[in-house]
């Protein structure tokens, strides 16, 4: 959430930074609309103060007057009319306040002075690590490499439960498992992150910690069970970030590294029609996350070491990336920068998206009020707050089968990964 004091202070400086991320006339419209209720709410605070401080003076004259034996029935009755005001004028204040918070949760964050302007166009390479490897065959796509192997059911799942559900079955299975623990000990082990099992049910409150909601939910891309207040998690940031919700952290504990596996369950009601096939977009995904909870002055160099965390997985999986610091436009409602890697797939000769590392600076502790204080008996600040994919499995598996495929229809088995797995070769059963 914005800072409505930052919004009053600067106006011009948020629109420019929300101008950033494209409709510019929508976001001016809606800071002009805080700044209007933020003007109503300081007078009536203001008019609420005066009334106050009159009806305690009047209380004592009252007092002063009684014990005169005089009458006081004027006093009285202007009393009850301040007493009428005063009411007035809280009831008025909470709805002002609600409706200047229901605009701050619609507003996304301010990126970052080193984000681009502009939009997907706009997004660049910053770096690549490893040569994509050259075929002396035609390399097939995943979905054809894991039916044969019989890792991968499509039709199976779409039985079940529709179309973008994917099932795994044999190795399929197994590999998925292996992948998940090899994620977990590599970021519990080499980079010091403590490991959480959250719950995979989250309140409404937690979507709006992290930014999820209103815009998220009321987008229709979350999965909810309404008679009972819940959302099925769409990442498990959701869980990680609010478990410290309304925590007042010690400035000596900080940072604060977790992570976990989640399903992760997301309707893409936007995407309807978009890369259908295989498993590059589906409602049902696993994924092993990365949330840490910094001092303001380290988030920047923290962001740097959270992404060659995300790195460090695929460079041990052996596969082929970039990473593309993302445009204004196409950063996350809650990111001030992010930072995504994009694995090379032969098979579907493209890019994929397995991992977004962000730093949402103060956006989502505001939210969520997660606080700490940095020396004792200093004020509180808000902690910053990061995330990683540590790494999504779906486009992981699919760049695993078609960069590891044999002229057999085999499949190869990072080095990294066999321990895991079992087997340094995926084969037909």
């Amino acid at each position: 959430m914005l800072d409505a004091k930052l919004i009053r202070q600067d106006p011009g400086a948020v629109r420019a930074g929300l101008a950033a991320r494209g409709k510019p006339a929508e976001t001016d419209a809606a800071v002009e609309r805080v700044l209007a209720l933020d003007t109503e709410r300081r007078a009536a605070i203001a008019e609420g103060d005066a009334l106050k401080a009159r009806r305690n003076a009047v209380s004592l004259e009252v007092g002063e007057r009684k014990r005169r034996k005089e009458d006081a029935d004027d006093l009285i009755a202007e009393m009850r009319q301040v007493n009428d005001r005063i009411r007035e004028l809280d009831t008025g204040l909470r709805e002002t306040e609600g409706s200047i918070d229901d605009l701050l949760l619609r507003l996304p964050n301010l990126t970052h002075a080193s984000v681009p302007a502009g939009g997907e166009e706009a997004n660049t390479v910053v770096r690549s690590w490893g040569e994509p490897r050259t075929f002396d065959f035609q390399p097939r796509p995943h979905w054809e490499l894991g039916a044969e192997l019989g890792m991968l059911d499509l039709p199976a799942g779409a039985r079940v439960a529709g179309s973008g559900f994917p099932l795994y079955t044999g190795m399929g299975a197994r590999l998925q498992r292996a992948l998940v623990n090899f994620f977990l000990d590599l970021h519990t082990r080499e980079h010091g992150y403590t490991e959480v099992e959250p719950p995979f049910l989250v309140t409404r409150e937690s979507m709006q910690g992290t930014g999820q909601y209103p815009k998220f939910v009321e987008e229709g891309d979350a999965y909810g069970l309404p008679e009972d207040g819940l959302f099925l998690v769409p990442t498990s940031e959701v869980p990680l970030v609010n478990m410290l919700r309304d925590e007042m952290l010690e400035a000596r504990g900080l940072p604060v590294a977790v992570t976990a596996y989640s399903p992760c369950f997301r309707r893409e009601a936007g995407s309807a029609g978009k890369d259908t096939r295989g498993l590059l977009r589906v409602h049902q995904f696993g994924k092993v996350e990365l949330v840490r909870f910094e001092r303001p002055e380290d988030s920047w160099d923290a962001l740097e070491r959270l992404t060659g965390q995300a790195e460090r997985v695929l460079q041990l999986l052996e596969l082929p990336y970039r990473v593309l610091l993302l445009a204004a436009g196409d950063t996350g409602f809650s990111s001030a920068k992010t930072y995504d890697l994009e694995v090379w797939a032969p098979g579907v000769d493209r890019w994929l998206e397995v991992s977004s590392a962000s730093n949402c600076v103060d956006f989502q502790a505001r939210r969520a009020n997660i606080r700490y204080r940095p020396e004792p008996g200093a004020k509180p600040e808000f902690v910053h707050t990061l995330n990683a994919s540590g790494v999504a499995l779906p486009r992981t598996v699919a760049a695993l089968l078609e960069n590891g495929q044999q002229p057999d229809g085999s499949v190869t088995v990072p080095e990294a990964l066999r321990p895991y797995l079992g087997t340094d070769r995926l084969v037909r059963p």
